[in-house]
């Protein structure tokens, strides 16, 4: 994931890593207090996030040109994270296509000029964003386990994230994307494999009360679906020439420098743990 580099003391991987450990015990601390004093605290999570992700790309795709308001993308972002929660994938689903029609309208009156840019650009962003974000909110939705489904999921990120982080630090020495992610090696995906499917047994199988093997496949399928999420990410913002989408989280970057491998692996976590668990 992207860190802002520009704070001092980064450690060799990039990171200002008291900042970057203390942000994430903070937004850690958050999601679970949130999980375990009301679900729909959860929901206004998730929200406050993917808000000031979607901000974070309207204000790097104005940078480079597009033009995207931000009502209706608020405006359907929102509606498309309430409506996963009260109405499932279904409502998810019609809910990012009214907002992609309602992005579709409200560009109409600037003409035809960059119009097949500035909607697909909103396309993109809804479907990159709040789509996959809703999934996090359908992870909730089950009365009896929702939240444990939401922890399990947050669980196997973080340890891909840190396994990663460990063991690229540690034994790094064959780059795995060196046009896209210099830093990110394969001793460092290594280590996620590693820790990302331990979380997965471990989570599985103490808080779903599920096989080991079921806990297994959700590590392997989470560390991909994160590689590949932060992966993109960076495409993106070195198709922008940008380093981080913001410097708003000391230690990480931006708001989508810490949501690129959750929003990746949202959809992929709830369809293994609908099927299985």
């Amino acid at each position: 994931m992207g860190v802002d580099q520009s704070t001092p003391a980064p450690s060799r991987a990039g990171r200002n890593l008291p900042a970057a450990i203390a942000v994430g015990v903070g937004l850690g601390a958050v999601i679970l207090g949130s999980l375990l004093w009301q679900k729909s605290l959860f929901i206004l999570v998730v929200l406050t996030a993917v808000l000031a992700a979607v901000d974070e790309l309207v204000r790097v795709f104005q940078n480079s040109g597009a033009k995207l308001s931000r009502i209706p993308l608020f405006a359907g972002t929102t509606a498309m994270l309430v409506a996963a929660y009260f109405g499932g994938p279904l409502a998810l689903l019609i809910g990012l296509a009214l907002t992609t029609l309602a992005t579709i309208f409200w560009r109409m009156p600037g003409g035809s000029i960059g119009f097949v840019r500035d909607v697909t650009t909103n396309a993109f962003l809804l479907a990159y964003v709040p789509l996959l974000a809703g999934f996090a909110i359908l992870l909730v939705q089950p009365e009896d386990d929702g939240p444990q489904r939401v922890v399990t999921f947050f669980l196997v990120v973080v340890a891909s994230d840190v396994g990663g982080y460990v063991a690229g630090v540690l034994f790094g020495k064959h780059p795995m994307a060196p046009t896209i992610s210099p830093k990110k090696s394969w001793e460092g995906f290594a280590g996620s494999t590693v820790a990302c499917i331990g979380a997965g047994i471990a989570s599985v199988v103490l808080l779903l009360d599920g096989h080991w093997w079921v806990g297994a496949i959700v590590g392997a399928v989470a560390v991909l679906t994160a590689t590949v999420g932060d992966l993109a990410e960076s495409m993106i913002k070195r198709d922008l020439g940008i380093k981080d989408m913001s410097n708003l989280l000391p230690g990480h970057g931006g708001v989508m420098d810490r949501l690129d491998s959750l929003l990746a692996t949202a959809p992929a976590v709830w369809l293994v743990l609908h099927l299985l668990v």
